[in-house]
């Protein structure tokens, strides 16, 4: 199975669990049929976000969420993708790199902010002028609401620090 074909049959299968997802939730206003509408290009994410388990969790609490786009999960690599697939811990770890408890708004950042984010690792947030840099993403949009999450939509996939 050639790389492409991998990532093809990973995005299928993200993507029918979106769909699961956010079908399930149209006939109420969920806080995840809500960011699907805000958000289509955020499919693939929420779906892991639903593979992982988390999205009980994130409900209950009032986090901020840099949530990558699913262009942005098309440039990790396959084997990773394949990795984070097989292993659901390496995966809730990915995912809570990605997220910080409480509401961070993108005019509130200032220059240089180190978040804790609920892996346990720092995340950098800065400003570029008028733009929300993330590590080394940048925002492509800021402060979407879902239910108690801020989103801001990131263009890169964050992988957190190796372990020591």
């Amino acid at each position: 199975m050639t790389t492409t074909t991998r990532f093809t049959a990973w995005r299928l299968a993200a993507l029918t669990l979106a769909s699961a997802f956010v079908l399930g939730g149209c006939a109420s206003t969920t806080p995840q049929a809500q960011l699907a509408a805000q958000a289509p290009e955020l499919s693939t994410f929420q779906a892991l976000v639903r593979q992982a388990g988390l999205d009980a969790a994130l409900a209950d609490q009032e986090v901020t969420i840099f949530a990558p786009t699913d262009d942005a999960f098309k440039d990790v690599p396959a084997a990773t993708l394949d990795k984070l697939a097989k292993d659901p811990e390496q995966l809730r770890q990915v995912l809570n790199f990605h997220m910080v408890n409480g509401k961070v708004l993108a005019a509130n950042v200032t220059s240089n902010t180190a978040l804790d984010t609920l892996q346990g690792a720092k995340l950098n947030v800065s400003k570029a002028g008028d733009y929300l840099v993330v590590e080394e993403a940048m925002a492509t949009r800021t402060d979407l609401s879902s239910g108690k999450a801020t989103i801001h939509v990131v263009d890169r996939v964050l992988m957190p620090p190796k372990k020591k």
